[in-house]
């Protein structure tokens, strides 16, 4: 009778410490933003501009270069190239690092220039560079890298396991960062040519701005080792290296977690002509889809531009469509990419704003991961990311209203379902 006494008392213990760690992971202490932001201002008002610069963090700067690289072809060699030619620091945080090609070749470059003296300092997330094989980990380190591992799984950080570092950031040297959408993986390789070349976008930075992005891999940095990087080596002086005003801020569960959804719906709110919206994993929360349906009934027109039959998160693809109905109505435009898996994660308004980054337009990247964007206020850039945009179109399917209306009602009831999980995606 004791023994069975004390294997209730343990498997309550057992249960109500799944269920702390389940609320731990599943809930944000963090007030949400549950009510729409209206629209009192455009895009083109400098009203907006001092908004962003306030209510986001660091203002935007003047001075930048941003170049727009498309898929693996244009984006590792860009990136290896940068990180070949570092003469003292590199910081490397990223969500996904996986053994293959792609990845031997960062790593013998990274190895290279930590033997040669550069201090290197990469940050990986713990579930998303799993497939990352311990041999290359540990040459890394002989060589002189630095690697640390984000919130890796241990009993006693089970309560922080939902919390990710989805950033993509490289920066060297201080003077030239890199940010988007892509992994380091063989998936990304290649120019989108076929089903196993994923199709993304990512950006080289020069300038001002690249402070801020160093400042956003030193947050976390810090965070988990302890270590705060604040020389010059880290930090430079900085000259103007083009025209284009532009902000790198972050996002996360302690230091803010809504700022990323903030950033959405004010720059949702001040559009008045066009919304573009390239966006790999599209499963908004209630007042992100008001705020764009809000958007559509005041004469904004609004295309949305996410995978088809090709993806890596078909759950998350059929919460998304659960979510269509609504905008598809009020004239939203939603296209289907078909060549291979969409990953880009590009906003653009008005042809004068434009936002990119690690962010995905759903409740993960709002309220769970730790996640970093650069913002571009500028025409050029702009009308860039919208000849992109149409490119894209070419190679997608538009889905209508009646054919989302029609679709098997299995397919509505898996929607349906996938889609109570959306504080989760």
């Amino acid at each position: 009778m004791k023994l069975r006494h004390l294997w209730v008392i343990g498997a309550s213990f057992v249960t109500a410490l799944i269920v702390a760690v389940l609320m731990l992971n599943f809930s944000v202490a963090e007030k949400k933003i549950t009510q729409h932001v209206e629209h009192r201002y455009d895009i083109a008002d400098a009203q907006f501009v001092r908004s962003m610069s306030v209510l986001l963090g660091p203002p935007l700067a003047a001075g930048n270069r941003v170049d727009t690289l498309l898929n693996g072809d244009q984006i590792f060699p860009a990136m290896l190239a940068a990180i070949r030619a570092a003469h003292s620091t590199i910081t490397f945080e990223t969500y996904i690092y996986w053994s293959g090609e792609v990845g031997k070749q960062f790593a013998d470059a990274l190895s290279e220039r930590a033997r040669n003296g550069v201090k290197v300092h990469v940050l990986l997330d713990a579930v998303g560079s799993q497939k990352l094989d311990k041999q290359s980990i540990e040459r890394m380190r002989e060589a002189g890298v630095e690697i640390e591992f984000y919130h890796p799984v241990r009993w006693y950080t089970l309560g922080k396991f939902n919390n990710r570092t989805h950033r993509k950031l490289l920066v060297v040297d201080g003077r030239i960062g890199f940010t988007g959408g892509v992994g380091i993986a063989d998936k990304w390789s290649g120019d989108a040519q076929d089903p196993d070349h994923w199709r993304d976008t990512h950006y080289r930075l020069e300038g001002p701005a690249v402070a801020q992005m160093q400042g956003a891999f030193t947050d976390n940095w810090t965070k988990v080792t302890g270590r705060v990087l604040h020389t010059l080596e880290y930090f430079p002086p900085m000259r103007p290296a083009g025209a284009n005003s532009a902000q790198v801020f972050q996002s996360s569960v302690e230091g803010g977690a809504e700022s990323m959804h903030l950033m959405y719906l004010l720059s949702i709110a001040a559009a008045s002509r066009s919304i573009q919206l390239s966006m790999a994993y599209f499963a908004p929360d209630d007042v992100a889809l008001e705020a764009l349906i809000i958007a559509l009934r005041r004469g904004v027109k609004v295309q949305i531009l996410v995978p088809g039959p090709y993806t890596d998160a078909e759950f998350v693809q059929s919460a998304s469509r659960a979510k269509w109905g609504d905008i598809l109505k009020q004239g939203a435009e939603i296209y289907q990419y078909q060549p291979t898996m969409f990953h880009c994660k590009v906003l653009v308004i008005d042809g004068l704003w434009v936002s990119v980054g690690s962010t995905n337009f759903d409740t993960r990247s709002f309220r769970l991961n730790d996640e970093a964007n650069l913002n571009i206020y500028d025409a050029d850039i702009a009308r860039r990311q919208i000849r992109i945009f149409n490119d894209d179109l070419r190679d997608a399917r538009r889905v209508t209203y009646e054919e989302w209306h029609a679709r098997p009602w299995t397919e509505k009831a898996a929607d349906r379902i996938a889609s109570w999980f959306g504080a989760q995606l």
